[in-house]
């Protein structure tokens, strides 16, 4: 089988992401599970073809310098994939993550509209999309993003690892740097962001103090900042932020944030009711006088509540959307459950609702 035959195959039936591995049999994910593909195995000079097949030399280096690589691989009109290649014992492995290339719009992505035009209208400040892996982060950004790009004149600038979605300039000028290709590391690029003189900037992921501390500045200095974060709700992001640094600034922090924050979305999806793919289950924060005072006064825990309490600021919390999703019918009750982070008080209010 060769490589192009298994991206024909992911977009025929609807694979998010592909396992290849030596000495075993073709795997993808389809709706959230992983599911045999093809009985076919592979052996070592199979995968290790392939993997000669997709590569360049910069990352051939990386596979003998560090054991891995990553990139993105363009493939027919409208899609790109995000590829992993690691070893696992002493043998190649690839890992292939379908990107569609047809940037939604927020009707589409199903997630609130008011608050994400609220946040691309913003002229400064620190907007973070949370959740795993494969929860739908990057395609909101992107999203918001093109939302900017066509409805505004600004200067926007994104520094990922690897490039996902591409856009073209419309009312905006978008030029999107990729690490170890355009520049040399998150740290690089954001030391030089400012001689670019963006509006916008979009860093990948924030995993480190470093990256944080550059995101937190931007934002202070008049730019509105897009980033990422692998955390499962907002007051976690929160939690995340302060404990990439020392205890002696988590004040500096604090006060930092109660500024700058603009918001933060937690995105989960949920399988549909009708098992038609997914719908996004959403947390949203935004910086109101009380989430303000409370990052000021580093009553983190008071958070939730506040988030419950805020639909007037745009806000709601995972279990007031999850409890909307059931009511709506789009998704089942032991979905919700399952997704929810109190799952007793969940169950307890669809009882009382009669749903369960």
């Amino acid at each position: 089988m060769q490589f192009k035959e298994i991206l024909d195959l992911m977009i025929e039936h609807n694979v998010t992401d592909l396992f290849v591995r030596a000495r075993s049999n073709l795997k993808g994910r389809v709706l959230s599970k992983v599911q045999i593909l093809s009985e076919k195995m592979f052996d070592v000079g199979e995968v290790q073809h392939m993997v000669n097949e997709v590569t360049h030399e910069r990352d051939r280096e990386k596979l003998q310098t560090k054991k891995g690589c990553e990139f993105t691989y363009w493939y027919k009109e409208h899609w790109r994939f995000r590829v992993g290649i690691f070893y696992q014992r002493n043998t190649p492995c690839m890992v292939i993550r379908k990107i569609d290339l047809r940037i939604p719009d927020f009707q589409k992505l199903n997630l609130p509209e008011d608050v994400l035009r609220r946040f691309c209208n913003e002229r400064r400040g620190l907007v973070l999309l949370t959740g795993i892996t494969g929860s739908g982060k990057s395609t909101a950004i992107a999203s918001m993003i093109q939302y900017i790009n066509k409805n505004s004149g600004a200067h926007i600038l994104t520094i990922e690892e690897p490039i996902e979605f591409t856009f073209t300039d419309h009312k905006s000028v978008v030029n999107q740097r990729e690490i170890g290709t355009d520049v040399g590391s998150y740290k690089d690029a954001l030391r030089q962001f400012a001689v670019h003189s963006p509006d916008v900037i979009y860093i990948g992921t924030i995993r480190d103090a470093d990256t944080c501390h550059a995101a937190l500045t931007a934002a202070e200095t008049g730019v509105l900042v897009f980033s990422t974060l692998h955390t499962v709700n907002a007051a976690s992001t929160v939690e995340r932020i302060i404990n990439f640094f020392p205890p002696h600034q988590h004040n500096l922090i604090l006060n930092q944030l109660s500024v700058v924050l603009k918001g933060v979305i937690s995105l989960r999806l949920v399988p549909r009711a009708d098992g038609e793919g997914f719908v996004p289950a959403y947390e949203v924060l935004t910086l109101s006088p009380s989430i303000s005072r409370l990052l000021r006064e580093n009553k983190l825990w008071e958070i939730p509540k506040y988030i419950a309490e805020g639909d007037v600021y745009g806000m709601k919390s995972f279990h007031q959307c999850l409890l909307e999703r059931v009511t709506e019918g789009s998704i089942t009750p032991d979905a919700a459950l399952q997704f929810a982070d109190k799952k007793e008080e969940l169950e307890m209010e669809m009882r009382n609702k009669g749903i369960l």
